[in-house]
């Protein structure tokens, strides 16, 4: 049986320096994003297309759902398989291209993840868990450009 499972932000454009979108080089870039209970997020554009470095950008914010998901996908499958992680850190990187008629698209995002288990004898299977979490995360399954891993495991 499927569920569906709804999500709603509330994007705010609070870039209008006065004339709106009058000149494409004269308007401002940022943006508040929100959602019931939460915080605001600052966004902008990404630095390269007129926006602060400041403030997140929407592809940061996509690289970050990518590794986000799948943290929480491997600490869940982790935890079925009773191997205890004790420090999970993740320093992604994505790569996107821009393409002629001002557009672009991602290439790839590569995570990687150091992982700290309490458990030597688990290492292999921690680290296999990578796979089987990149394959099960709903981010990655909803992209189309790969999500690649490159996980240190080890044991404390």
């Amino acid at each position: 049986m499927s569920r569906e499972h709804h999500y709603e932000v509330n994007v705010r454009w609070t870039g209008n320096t006065g004339a709106g979108t009058a000149k494409y080089l004269e308007y401002g870039r940022d943006h508040e994003v929100s959602a019931a209970g939460k915080p605001r997020l600052l966004g902008t554009a990404d630095p390269a297309f007129l926006g602060t470095a400041d403030r997140w950008n929407p592809e940061e914010l996509l690289v970050a759902s990518l590794s986000q998901c799948h943290m929480l996908t491997y600490l869940a499958l982790c935890a079925r398989d009773r191997i205890v992680v004790y420090s999970y850190e993740d320093n992604a990187t994505g790569v996107m291209t821009e393409e002629r008629g001002n557009s672009g698209r991602f290439a790839e995002v590569v995570l990687n993840p150091t992982v700290v288990i309490t458990d030597l004898e688990q290492i292999d299977r921690a680290t296999e868990l990578h796979h089987q979490a990149n394959q099960t995360c709903f981010i990655a399954k909803s992209v189309n450009f790969p999500v690649r891993h490159r996980p240190i495991v080890r044991a404390d």
